[in-house]
């Protein structure tokens, strides 16, 4: 019998990075794994990328646990530091920091600290989340280089907010914005997030900073069309722990939300939103067994899911589902739960088995 695992293909993540790499050949790549490395696990995933040219988290103490298990690449927070207190940790660590408000810049001003920080400014170009204002841009940028505490070779960055949607204008928009402000100067810039490296060569900068596509996921918006060259990094499984004949116009499951029509086999396979697989996936979900696709029927319990095999299943208990993977993608599963894949890979639970396929 299979609990519920998670097998995490090293070498679908390393065929990412390439081909992530050949599609923007001149930058450098700041790989993300906030997020616990959107689930894939975040000491691994690190170590399993020494291409890299430094990684991404979002919180201080991601980037603590990257320290102590031994990674040394460059470690950029992606949020920033919350008080004035975490500095010297930054400063010991030898931690990268983007800068997006006021607070955090006088913090930084009056910090003493025994050596200077790597700061990247980031504004705000019609994303309207985190990031100073453009016409605040300048007054920071000049703080920043005459304050001792900063290391002279800032990066400049933005977010991109729509970059997912080729027809939106709101992605040159901000492009404009950013060139408008960074054109001049020397330093080194970032701007691309997954769908920009995919959709928005001018996007490229210096810097790139793949996340769900390093995890083998398009970042474009469902109905486009476009081919990812990327490989899906995590199949999610679980195995068959029962099968039991219905008749027809019975129910299945907390609440009767499905009758069978006819009579039918069940198959009662061990995961449930304890798992992190979502709660309101609707009936009809596809679930893949046996080289099949069968329906999940029935609300999502804490530790099981139902599927309907089928009058006359050849299906064994101790058969494994997969739930997703390359055959059955998370974005598909998504779509059916009305969520996005982020979601259901960051919600994989620590009672999920992590095994990883070496390259």
């Amino acid at each position: 019998m299979k609990s519920a695992t998670a097998t995490i293909d090293l070498s679908a993540l390393v065929y990412n990075f390439n081909a992530i790499k050949q599609m923007a050949p001149k930058s450098k790549i700041l790989a993300v794994l906030k997020a616990n490395a959107y689930g894939h696990g975040l000491e691994r995933i690190a170590k399993a990328l020494p291409q890299a040219d430094a990684f991404g988290v979002a919180r201080i103490d991601e980037a603590l646990a990257l320290r102590a298990g031994g990674v040394v690449k460059p470690l950029v927070l992606l949020e920033g530091f919350f008080t004035g207190d975490d500095l010297a940790v930054l400063a010991v660590n030898n931690l990268q920091t983007i800068v997006h408000n006021e607070q955090q810049l006088q913090a930084i001003e009056k910090a003493k600290l025994d050596r200077p920080l790597k700061v990247w400014l980031k504004i705000d170009t019609g994303m309207h989340r985190l990031g100073i204002y453009p016409e605040q841009f300048n007054a920071f940028y000049q703080r920043l280089k005459q304050c001792p505490n900063v290391q002279n070779d800032i990066v400049i960055m933005s977010h991109l907010g729509c970059a997912d949607d080729r027809t939106s204008a709101t992605t040159e928009q901000q492009l404009a914005v950013f060139e408008a402000l960074s054109s001049t100067l020397a330093e080194e810039k970032s701007m691309a997030n997954s769908a920009g490296i995919l959709a928005w060569p001018n996007s490229h900068y210096h810097w790139i900073r793949p996340g769900l596509m390093l995890y083998g996921i398009s970042p474009l918006l469902p109905n486009d069309a476009s081919v990812s060259p990327v490989k899906p990094v995590m199949t999610l499984q679980a195995s068959l722990i029962a099968i039991k004949a219905i008749r027809a116009n019975e129910t299945v499951g907390y609440g009767g939300n499905w009758q069978s029509t006819s009579d039918t086999t069940l198959g009662i396979i061990a995961i449930g939103y304890g798992d992190g697989y979502p709660r309101h996936a609707p009936n009809g979900t596809p679930v893949l067994l046996n080289g099949r696709r069968v329906p999940l029927v029935g609300r999502v319990s804490m530790d099981m899911i139902t599927v309907d095999l089928g009058p006359a299943p050849k299906d064994q208990v101790g058969d494994v589902a997969t739930l997703w993977g390359k055959e059955l993608t998370v974005a598909e599963i998504a779509t059916y739960a009305t969520t996005i894949p982020y979601e259901l890979l960051c919600n994989i639970s620590r009672r999920v088995q992590t095994q990883y396929a070496l390259p």
